[in-house]
């Protein structure tokens, strides 16, 4: 083989595979700090951890321990592939990972029948929120599943954005850092499946509702509201859009950002408060809160000439009392006066300037903290463990969550971030006690008191145990270590497994063995060829044995000569196989060349008819671009003679069944049969349309008419009518007269329902008791019909689909109603409390 310009045999080849494993390792660092050489040196693990981070490998391992680091962009490793990667994997088996740390832990829980907790810890912006979430999504899709615990995945991982909205805010190092901390319990039934979830929450920082720090925001909440909330709402609140007209949302002069849009955001907040089960009731009352501490913070106080605090902005008071649904002297009273207690007896003094001022700021602080712990117990109440699902009796597992806001040190620190910082600080202690806890009760349980590692990765290495130890495995081992020149202090032998102390001395073995992979590819060489020319001798003995009968031997040498191309084929067939991966080469060139023949040559019969059709054969890995070429080329061919072949007619035509497919695919059971059919230009000759309404439309040339069956709006009397399109507006015509005209511009919606009858309400404008009502039409072709309407008006967007019934405007501000069912046969009639029921007949679906 040529590698590089240079002549390269199989041994060489091994060698160079070797040299190239050996330096992965210098490159990409080790995936368990354990095994770091200098295992106690600050700068061996901040370099091991540059080199993983240059490779985009963000997760390393510190025994059970997993260490992230935050790369600020997208990475392709959360996909559900991913998750399957590590389904039911061992801890160890594959490269490091936040599911490798959730799949583990839940098959812990599982197999031992015990609790877990994960504790995820570390610096504001280090990306434990979004660790949290990955170990929650990861549970919502491997899991065991039902619509019950599809809807609590669902509360699961949207409990997320309202917890941030609420608790999460810009700080210094992190546009979306939590202010508070959250341990969740997912809650497990005894087949695996998720069942339940609580949270708990702690720490909220309530000091930054009155103040932040330069170049920092308040609760991501604030902000959303007056950026997403529409206009009625704010009008509601009494607030402007503006977040610099409000007093806690100027301290840190950062009213917006860059890599944040609070109006998108506000959209998923109240996506996700309607999911958890709030009602529009409940929305509203915290939208009044939250709205409250904003007024709270702009109400501002006057003092007067012996010290006392009076309120200036009255305005404030006002809505706050609206809001919070207090009365509003009461509250006035409360923020400029203190009452004191002494002897029995009640005081009333007014608080000076200052005292105010605190008193305002704690009230808002009260509020937002006791709102949000309001808010956690209704989150906690959605995702609550529903009894009814244990009727076997058997209980229950639980996987905690702990997600404990960054440590930071700012320039102003409060309480709570001292609180955050000590916290932390406790955890990174209760991480390494258990992770030596863990290690030790190993070790004890081999019966050794030392660092170790584990199993028999190098028998290669000892001629005593290569290729087989027929022996116990514990003397092989003894052997081997022997052989390799182990000294006492290197290692020791456990029960059932080999503890080495040092990573030197693990990766000086590895690198011996990656050193005798030449001898070992020679020995099965030297063995293939030595069955090779066996094997000859063989063939060339009964060819002998074959000539010396005689007759036979010319048939004989055929044979035998197509059993030797035979082999000869198989032998480079095999060869070309194994070197099926290498560069283009003697070795592999006649495999690949029929390879790529082969797929050549069934393309070329297996080729797509249709734009439509998708198919293509799968091509061998060295074809794989070309494929994709090919297919590229071959699609691009198709589309081009198949839109040449297309007529203007077909162009409207397929046009018109676009918006049809839009409309109505999957919507109505009369589909498939309506859009199967060509539409027409017109269900109506000429000739059916009567002169004198043709005259009456002057200009306004018909594009489209059919004939409809109108019911009234009293008694639902079926009357023959035509409805003709024009490009502005149609037309509902009885013989000679014009009985309705519907402007495009006026028309509210059209109504259809979901059943296969050809029932359609055309709605329009009520505003007076003048007003005939909508129109309650039927025909044979409304799939045709409304398709057309709706593109000729521009309301595409404006067809709704009911399944079960049809609400109408009648005259006079009355409203009728019409129920579908179906039946054997289309028939309209009245049917009870005046409502007009339509039977549709049932399609066949096949």
């Amino acid at each position: 083989m040529r590698y590089q310009g240079r002549e390269v045999d199989v041994e060489g080849r091994v060698r160079l595979v070797m040299e190239s494993a050996l330096t992965a390792r210098d490159r990409v660092g080790v995936q368990d700090f354990v095994l770091l050489e200098n295992y106690n040196s600050e700068a061996a693990f901040i370099e091991n951890l540059r080199r993983r981070f240059g490779e985009n490998l963000i997760y390393t391992y510190i025994g059970s321990v997993l260490v992230s680091v935050n790369p600020y962009k997208e990475l392709e490793i959360y996909s559900k592939q991913q998750m399957e990667r590590y389904r039911g994997v061992s801890f160890y088996e594959i490269s490091p990972h936040i599911y490798a740390v959730s799949d583990n832990t839940y098959r812990a829980m599982r197999t031992e029948r015990k609790d877990q907790c994960i504790l995820i810890s570390g610096e504001s912006g280090a990306g434990k929120t979004e660790a949290s979430k990955k170990i929650l999504l990861y549970y919502a899709v491997t899991c065991p599943t039902n619509d019950h615990m599809a809807t609590l995945g669902d509360r699961l991982l949207q409990s997320n954005p309202v917890l941030e909205a609420f608790g999460n805010a810009k700080t210094l190092r992190n546009d979306n850092s939590s202010r508070f901390g959250k341990y969740m319990d997912v809650q497990f039934d005894f087949r695996g499946a998720p069942v339940g979830g609580h949270i708990l929450n702690y720490l909220l920082e309530k000091s930054r509702v009155v103040h932040q720090n330069h170049g920092e925001r308040n609760f991501h909440i604030f902000y959303q509201l007056l950026d997403g909330g529409d206009n009625d709402l704010l009008t509601t609140l009494d607030l402007e859009r503006n977040p610099q007209n409000y007093h806690y949302l100027v301290k840190g002069n950062c009213p917006r950002l860059s890599s944040v849009s609070d109006k998108n955001n506000w959209k998923v907040v109240m996506k996700a408060l309607s999911v958890i089960g709030f009602t529009e009731e409940e929305v509203q009352k915290l939208l009044n809160i939250i709205a409250s501490v904003l007024h709270l913070g702009n109400t501002q106080f006057g003092e007067g000439e012996e010290g006392e605090t009076y309120i200036t902005t009255e305005t404030q008071i006002t809505n706050l009392a609206k809001l919070m649904g207090v009365d509003g002297s009461a509250l006035g009273e409360a923020l400029t006066h203190k009452k004191l207690t002494a002897k029995g007896e009640e005081m009333i003094s007014p608080l000076d300037f200052e005292q105010a001022v605190s008193a305002r700021d704690a009230l808002a602080k009260a509020v937002y903290g006791r709102t949000f712990t309001w808010l956690v117990e209704k989150i906690n109440q959605s995702l609550a463990l529903k009894d009814e699902i244990y009727h076997s009796g058997k209980g229950c597992s639980v996987i905690g969550l702990l997600d404990i806001y960054g440590f930071e040190v700012l320039q102003h620190n409060s309480f709570e971030q001292f609180c955050i910082n000590y916290c932390n600080e406790k955890l990174q202690q209760l991480f390494i006690e258990l992770t030596l806890r863990s290690e030790q009760e190993e070790y004890e349980t081999e019966g050794i008191a030392v660092i170790c590692t584990n199993g028999f990765r190098y028998k290669p290495l000892c001629p005593e145990t290569w290729p087989n130890w027929h022996g116990r495995l514990a003397d092989g081992v003894s052997a081997l270590v022997n052989h390799l020149g182990y000294k006492a202090e290197e290692y020791k032998l456990g029960r059932s497994k080999i503890f080495i102390r040092f990573p030197k001395t693990l990766f000086t073995t590895e690198d011996a063995l990656e050193a005798k992979k030449p001898d070992i590819a020679l020995t099965l060489q030297t063995s293939w060829r030595g069955y090779r020319e066996r094997a000859k001798y063989q063939r060339i003995r009964r060819a002998v044995i074959v000539i010396q009968s005689g007759w036979r031997g010319m048939k004989a040498r055929r044979r035998a000569k197509r059993r030797r191309q035979a082999a000869e084929l198989i032998r480079r067939f095999i060869k070309g196989f194994i070197y099926r991966h290498e560069e283009y080469c003697p070795e592999n060139e006649y495999f690949l060349d029929h390879v790529r023949y082969s797929f050549l040559k069934n393309l070329r019969k297996n080729l797509p008819k249709s734009v439509l059709d998708k198919n293509w054969p799968t091509p061998p890995p060295s074809l794989i671009e070309a494929s994709e070429h090919l297919r590229r080329m071959h699609m691009r061919n198709m589309v081009m003679k198949y839109c040449r072949r297309v007529q203007p007619e077909w162009k409207k035509q397929m046009m018109q069944k676009v918006v049809a497919s839009e409309i109505f695919k999957d919507q109505k059971d009369s589909y498939p049969q309506g859009v199967g059919r060509l539409f027409l230009d017109s269900r109506l000759e000429r000739e059916q349309i009567n002169l004198k309404v043709i005259q009456t439309l002057a200009n306004d040339k018909v594009q489209y008419g059919v004939s409809v069956v109108k019911h009234d709006r009293r008694g639902f009397k079926p009357r023959s009518r035509q409805l003709l399109l024009t490009n502005t507006f149609a037309v509902l015509v009885d013989r000679t007269k014009l009985k309705q005209r519907i402007d495009y511009t006026a028309l509210r919606g059209i109504s259809v329902s979901s059943l296969s009858d050809g029932m359609f309400v055309l709605h329009l404008p009520n505003e007076d008791n003048k007003q005939k009502g909508d129109l309650v039409l039927h025909c044979n072709h409304v799939i045709e019909l409304v398709t057309k309407l709706a593109m000729m008006a521009s309301k595409v967007n404006y067809v709704n689909i009911s399944p079960g019934s049809i609400r109408f405007a009648m005259a006079r501000g009355k409203e009728g109603i019409i129920d579908f069912v179906r039946g054997s046969e289309l028939k309209v009639t009245k049917g009870k409390r005046g409502h007009l029921l339509v039977t549709a007949p049932r399609i066949n679906s096949t």
